[in-house]
């Protein structure tokens, strides 16, 4: 087993790293709610990009026999029900799945922390160590964007809300139907695409830029917009 400074050599990263040469997991969970001492997780969809180029043959999709129960509420937002996950395996192999797949890459989402938080508490409640891949939160560089002073109608706050699929169609990402971890994976990589020739644009060029601009908030995108996040 990897010690402590082993697992921190593993997932270092050279900042000075252009931005298009990074290779991105881009993750999206499905939740039974937004709770997390009584909620759990359903499904995870991941994709991978290097760059800006998302490949499309290297996802990730796994439904999970959820540890509490579907609500119907949630069931109305991503349209899992019951039926769909009485053969779909625990949490536990399947996160093994998620983590090799994701390796050392950079975790890319979008309220990221809300995601982190339910795939966290589970490591801890299989006694594994939380995920330690570097993260960026693409709410956190839309917002960085948006305080650049940008002059076009996206950066506007999006009168809907900072939900995903609205700052998505935004930008011209096609979005449609219910939540769906892989196909929200999807939106969020192309929003993503969308938003690196902006940062270049704005002088954050490599890694180390785009890690400080889309640190995940300590909590504040899932506590400060009560009532505008609905995607679990």
């Amino acid at each position: 087993m990897l010690g402590l400074m082993e697992r921190k050599k593993k997932f270092s990263i050279d900042e000075h790293t252009p931005i298009t040469e990074v290779r991105y997991v881009v993750v999206d969970t499905e939740l039974t709610g937004l709770d997390e001492n009584r909620d759990s997780i359903v499904s995870i969809g991941a994709v991978r990009m290097t760059g800006g180029k998302i490949d499309i043959g290297d996802t990730f999709y796994r439904l999970v026999s959820p540890r509490t129960e579907l609500t119907a509420a949630s069931v109305v937002i991503h349209e899992i029900t019951p039926s769909d996950v009485v053969l779909s395996p625990v949490i536990g192999p399947v996160l093994e799945e998620f983590l090799e797949f994701c390796g050392t890459d950079v975790l890319v989402g979008h309220f990221i922390s809300i995601d982190l938080a339910f795939l966290n508490r589970e490591m801890k409640r299989l006694r594994k160590a939380a995920i330690r891949n570097r993260v960026v939160d693409t709410f956190s560089v839309y917002e960085w964007l948006r305080k650049r002073g940008k002059s076009r109608d996206c950066f506007a706050t999006p009168l809907t809300g900072y939900r995903l699929y609205d700052i998505a169609r935004c930008f011209g990402v096609p979005v449609n139907g219910a939540h769906n971890a892989i196909m929200d994976a999807y939106a969020t990589a192309q929003l993503f695409q969308r938003f690196l020739p902006l940062l270049a644009e704005a002088g954050a060029g490599n890694i180390g830029d785009l890690l400080k601009i889309g640190i995940p908030f300590e909590g504040g995108d899932r506590f400060g917009l009560t009532g505008e996040i609905t995607n679990f």
